[in-house]
């Protein structure tokens, strides 16, 4: 898989004679003209390697390295600079960047130094194609961070997509389980197929089962007309069966079937229809005490838990508040039509310090309702 480059010179002609020499390699790259742009971009794009000029109009490279750090730490930052500003690339080389390349540029030196950069981290250069492969699916920020622990819940959404297994994914209400299974939908050759949602709790048990499996006319009183289901309209692309824990237990005996046979009998049909569906469930309960208690089939329970992801509840990573704040001020200056820069240090430590109960979905109302009270 190629790696990405973002390129960032005020002069036109640098950015496309490095776009061209970057890409003659077999690299992605994107460019920007300014510290500002290039953050506007990041902001959406994960990259494997950035290459920045120091001494530019608005937001220097120096600054645009401090921010990049924030945005995305593992990132390897490379500076160009001119002889009269070395000392300015070695004092950056102090903040964080990787390494610094002097003009005019030496494309053999400058491929040597890109080379060596990128080999030597292939766990980042993972983490930024794992990124990149998820971002599309989640804009609400539910799967960013840089934490062990959602590096590797974008992990397993990267390897789990390709594949054709059940998956169950646990987590508290509000830690993204939704955007989890919407990414691995989309990291899977079914993404051009239907995703169909339905929240188990939600509806009615008397309803549940019609809405699931389908029905002919006349199935029940108010049947006027026959209705395929959900599963049948998910047939070739994915269902995802949120608080699959809510179930009543003679639906998932239905369910199991529909595992096991790959067919669904709609209510009141002699006939069964035929199937092709990726199942995804989530919950917010430990299946395996429902199991134990005889509210959830131990036999179920093993089928959709072939591919096991857990999401950390927020106060479990709190170190990527800040970045998933950022997150949400940038949307919100785009909604709200608001102009707010950063949270300050002061309300950045409230923030640290609360429990978040309601999760990153929480976390998204706060920063919401602050912003469209603040006077920014």
């Amino acid at each position: 898989m190629s790696t990405s480059i973002l390129v960032v010179d005020d002069e036109r002609a640098i950015q496309d004679t490095l776009a061209w020499c970057l890409r003659t390699d077999g690299h992605e790259v994107r460019t920007a003209g300014s510290g500002e742009e290039a953050l506007a971009i990041m902001a959406d794009q994960g990259f494997d390697l950035i290459i920045s000029d120091i001494i530019m109009p608005g937001l220097s490279g120096v600054d645009l390295l401090r921010k990049a750090r924030a945005l995305q730490p593992r990132t390897p930052v490379v500076l160009i600079t001119a002889f009269a500003t070395v000392e300015t690339a070695v004092e950056a080389l102090r903040e964080g960047a990787s390494d610094y390349v002097i003009k005019p540029l030496k494309f053999d030196e400058l491929r040597h130094r890109v080379q060596g950069l990128l080999e030597h981290r292939p766990a980042a250069q993972e983490s930024a194609v794992l990124r990149r492969a998820v971002e599309s699916a989640a804009p609400d920020g539910s799967l960013l961070g840089e934490s062990a622990s959602m590096l590797a819940v974008r992990t397993q959404v990267a390897r789990t997509g390709p594949a054709v297994s059940n998956v169950l994914i646990t987590g508290e209400s509000g830690t993204g389980k939704e955007l989890v299974a919407r990414a691995i939908h989309a990291a899977s050759p079914r993404r051009g197929q239907p995703f169909v949602p339905i929240n188990c709790g939600a509806i009615p048990e008397s309803l549940l089962e019609s809405q699931l499996f389908g029905h002919v006319k006349g199935a029940f009183t108010s049947a006027v007309q026959g209705s395929p289901g959900l599963f049948a309209a998910a047939d070739h692309g994915t269902i995802f069966l949120d608080e699959i824990g809510e179930m009543p237990l003679h639906l998932q005996v239905k369910l199991l079937r529909v595992i096991e046979e790959k067919e669904v009998w709609p209510v009141g049909s002699t006939k069964p229809l035929r199937v092709d569906i990726r199942i995804i469930a989530s919950t917010n309960r430990d299946l395996a005490k429902e199991v134990e208690a005889g509210r959830f089939r131990c036999d179920l329970f093993y089928r959709l838990k072939v591919v096991h992801i857990a999401l950390p509840p927020l106060r479990e990573h709190r170190e990527d508040i800040s970045l998933l704040a950022d997150h949400f001020i940038r949307e919100f200056n785009l909604n709200l039509g608001r102009q707010v820069r950063s949270i300050d240090r002061d309300a950045l430590r409230v923030l640290m310090a609360y429990p978040w109960k309601g999760n990153v979905r929480e976390l998204e109302h706060v920063i919401e309702s602050a912003m469209i009270l603040s006077d920014g």
